[in-house]
């Protein structure tokens, strides 16, 4: 497809990066390192608790020799890191990169049937979990190939005598959570001293060498390692840095606040785009609290906010946030999920700039197309393709349509995943012969290279970001005995965007809404759990029995 939309990219943006100059993350933090030694990379939303980057370089480095020289663990094995928002996320993450290893993300709030099929399917034989989150592990480690654990306290980066104090009142006075010591595991704080007195040997780390497998159901909802490498992840990062190089004083000291997790591929991406320019991530651990959010808002002037629109809606929603000040905001960014206008339209009136709606999914590492960052006003799409992308829309038989005509966005850059970590054949059904990956979503394009999203060929719903999977859903409602089939759909919701509604047919009569409710609780992650629970005596079908969600998505309308 003739590349239409460079003619309206923002002046001073580039058709192409440079990709030649690509080497590791390890290799990107020590630049950024030397340049911004005594500049604050990371501050805790919660405490205040600072790390400057040149703190960053030697507690991560610190990790790296934990784990390369007393565990002896070789480059390329895979880690789970299982933490929200809290200032050793960053220490550990760079100290696994440095190593050579994989990082295998892992949400915290995962049960542990979930826990268990992400850590067999990723093979991975070291773990650093949160203490509050260790039982979840405990119940299901003997069933995976995991032998090292380190567990940290949720105080651990504060200084003594202030962890003391925070533990106590969070243990005894709040008792939010019991302390929890995995059996063999060491704490967070005896592995940084050990990888202190441990010495670390520099790994020599390639471009394509992996450096994620960050989990995603793609297109059919079976859980699945997108391979993200160096390369793939850090020329995302530099696409995302030349969009906005026209905006910004890199001379300045540049704030963006972190609230979704780091976990997610969204925050991962954008985070590390920070770094490179030596900005500061104010780390939010609970956005949910929105009071509280609004406060750090408050407390640290931000020059870049992405955040999903359930976040933004909350934001506007709260009585204090006018009172914040937005001179230094430049890039307001809604990616995740859609952005809804009477939002957009809201946040450009409070805060006086406008909500920059982006379009990106896991398996590119994350971002594909944004807005510009000089458009006046919200315009309903999900932008242009990023510098060194290449879209293409097609039709069920991977023909391209002319321009105006509704297909299967599909996609071709430096950031595309080498593909499903194992998955050879679900690989190849993703990827077409020209090397694009179908995205599963339908878009169509117009005269200037604007991409609108009009329809999903895949059943996944969208709640507050985070994908949903069908085919998840089901496979745990009919693990209840009183249930006889199960589809599950989404639908609009005013808060989350989408939520999970669920259709059954039952066995028993007597099998409530709440028993299905308080069973999914036990099995899925908070997101995934139905919002409302609908009884038929039979499900629609087409002549060869297949369950039709989207008649029930219609009717669900």
């Amino acid at each position: 497809m003739e590349k239409i939309w460079l003619k309206h990219y923002s002046e001073g943006v580039p058709a192409e990066i440079d990709l030649a100059s690509i080497g590791s993350i390890a290799d990107y933090l020590e630049e950024a390192v030397a340049k911004y030694h005594d500049r604050a990379a990371f501050i805790s939303g919660a405490t205040g608790g600072v790390i400057t980057y040149g703190e960053l370089d030697v507690q991560s480095r610190d990790m790296a020799a934990y784990f390369q020289s007393e565990l002896k663990l070789p480059k390329g094995t895979r880690v789970a890191l299982m933490m929200p928002n809290l200032l050793q996320y960053p220490v550990c993450l760079f100290g696994l990169l440095r190593a050579g290893y994989v990082v295998v993300n892992v949400n915290p709030m995962y049960t542990p049937r979930e826990l268990e099929h992400q850590l067999q399917d990723s093979g991975a034989e070291a773990m650093i979990v949160v203490e509050v989150f260790a039982h979840t592990l405990a119940k299901i480690i003997s069933r995976t190939a995991v032998r090292h654990v380190v567990v940290t306290g949720l105080a651990d980066m504060l200084p003594w005598p202030k962890r003391m104090i925070a533990n106590f009142l969070i243990h005894q006075v709040k008792k939010a959570v019991p302390p929890y010591s995995l059996p063999g595991s060491v704490s967070f704080l005896d592995a940084r001293a050990r990888g202190a007195a441990a010495s670390f040997t520099k790994v020599d780390i390639a471009p394509h060498d992996l450096a994620f497998l960050q989990y995603t159901g793609g297109t059919t909802g079976v859980s699945k390692g997108a391979m993200l490498s160096n390369f793939n992840i850090l020329a995302n990062a530099k696409q995302g840095k030349v969009w906005g190089d026209p905006f910004i004083n890199q001379d300045e000291e540049l704030t963006s606040i972190t609230a979704i997790p780091l976990y997610h591929i969204f925050a991962l991406g954008s985070c590390l785009g920070f770094i490179g320019m030596g900005g500061t991530n104010v780390l939010v651990a609970d956005p949910r609290n929105i009071a509280g959010f609004v406060k750090v808002l408050a407390k640290y002037p931000f020059v870049s906010l992405p955040a999903v629109n359930t976040l933004f809606n909350g934001l506007l929603n709260d009585p204090n946030f006018a009172r914040v000040d937005f001179s230094k905001l430049r890039f307001a960014i809604g990616g995740g999920s859609a952005i809804q206008r009477p939002v957009a339209e809201r946040w450009q009136k409070v805060t006086g700039a406008p909500l920059v709606e982006g379009y990106g999914l896991t398996e590119c590492s994350p971002t594909v197309t944004a807005n510009p960052f000089d458009m006046k006003s919200f315009n309903g799409s999900i932008g242009l393709p990023m510098p060194s992308t290449e879209i293409s829309i097609r039709d069920d038989d991977g023909r391209e349509l002319p321009l105006g005509e509704a297909g299967e966005l599909c996609v071709k850059g430096p950031q595309v995943m080498q593909g499903y970590w194992q998955r050879p054949q679900e690989t190849a059904a993703v990827m077409t012969e020209d090397g694009y990956l179908r995205t599963g979503d339908v878009a169509m394009m117009d005269e200037k290279g604007f991409l609108r999203i009009v329809d999903r060929k895949k059943d996944m719903i969208l709640v507050s970001g985070f994908n949903v999977y069908p085919n998840e859903i089901e496979e745990v409602v009919m693990m209840h005995p009183d249930v006889t089939e199960v589809a599950a759909v989404g639908r609009a919701h005013e808060s989350t965007g989408e939520a999970v509604l669920l259709y059954v047919v039952r066995k028993s009569p007597g099998l409530t809404a709440e028993a299905i409710i308080a069973h999914c609780r036990e099995n899925l992650t908070r997101y995934k759990v139905p919002h409302q629970i609908v009884f038929l005596d039979e499900l629609p079908k087409s002549n060869v029995g297949k369950i039709l969600r989207r008649e029930l998505r219609d009717k669900a309308a």
